[in-house]
This record gives structure tokens, sequence and C-alpha cells, in this order.
């Protein structure tokens, strides 16, 4: 009899240990579908092979500027499952339910801080003033740094309006 006990609860804490472990690939898993890119050297598939304006001017101004990408719910869900089963695993009877809630909880909350904090990327406010006399900002990921007085070309027509050195 207890050798029966005793193997169940190993059982149980087996099981637990792969419910944690399934949870935390599945948080790593939906993390990378929400990436995403401003970068003037990234282009999406349908933007391959498509047309494009361009037009040549200098560096009028450079601001810096935070791009939020903004929250998906995935950080949240995510943290709060690893959190509830991660909780689950305290106690039992009525203390595991609300350790459990309480992990849940508590994971959702640094969950979302998580994906907040990953979905912020530096960028840069950059105005051009075109040959022509024309004026306009593009805002876009601080991958390559941009100075007054710099001659850029500016890529638009495909969705994204991009510069780049020449």
């Amino acid at each position: 009899m207890n050798r029966s006990i005793s193997s169940l609860s190993f059982a149980g804490r087996r099981s637990r240990t792969m419910a944690v472990a399934a949870a935390l690939s599945a948080l790593a898993l939906l993390g990378g579908c929400a990436t995403g890119s401003n970068s003037a050297s990234v282009y999406e598939r349908n933007q391959a092979q498509r047309e494009q304006v361009v037009r040549f001017g200098t560096v009028e101004g450079v601001r810096q500027v935070t791009i939020d990408r903004g929250q998906t719910g995935v950080g949240t869900a995510g943290g709060a499952i690893v959190g509830g089963v991660a909780g689950s695993s305290i106690g039992g009877g009525r203390g595991q339910i609300i350790s459990s809630v309480l992990g849940a909880i508590a994971g959702g909350i640094a969950g979302q801080a998580i994906e907040g904090g990953v979905s912020k990327r530096a960028g840069l406010e950059i105005t051009v003033r075109f040959d022509n006399g024309e004026r306009r900002s593009i805002v876009q990921e601080a991958d390559e740094m941009f100075y007054v007085g710099d001659k850029v070309r500016v890529l638009s027509g495909t969705g994204a309006t991009r510069v780049t050195h020449l």
C-alpha cells in the first residue's frame, strides 16, 4: 500500500513538472509570434518584388523615439498558465486551489510586464528635406544611425516608407 502511495506521489510530481515544461514551451512559442520589425532593412514577404518610389534628400532632424508594438495578450495568458500550474504544486486541497489562483494572477501580471518590455523598440524620427523642397518625417527602428546633413534615399510605395543612406 505504501509503495503505491509513494509511486502516485512521484507520478503526480512528474506530471506537474511536465505540465510546467509544456506551459513554458507554449509561452516561448507564442512569444515568438509577437515579433515584427520596423527596420528599414526588413521586408515582409508581400513587399518583395514590388516597385517603390525613390526620392533623394538631406536629413534635417533626428529625434530618438520609442516604438511600442502593443500588447497581444500572449504574455498575460502565458504567464497566467505558467503561474497557475506552478501554484498548483503548492499545498493540497483548498490551499492548492488558492495557490493556483494566486499563481495565475501573479504569473499574468509578470507575463504582461515582460511582454510590455519586449514589445518596445528604440526608434528614430527622421525629418528629411527632399531635393524638391518638400519635408517629410519618417519613424523607423534605430538600427542605422542618421545625422543632420546626411544624404539619404527614401523608399515608399509598399506600405512602408524607409530611409536609408546613399
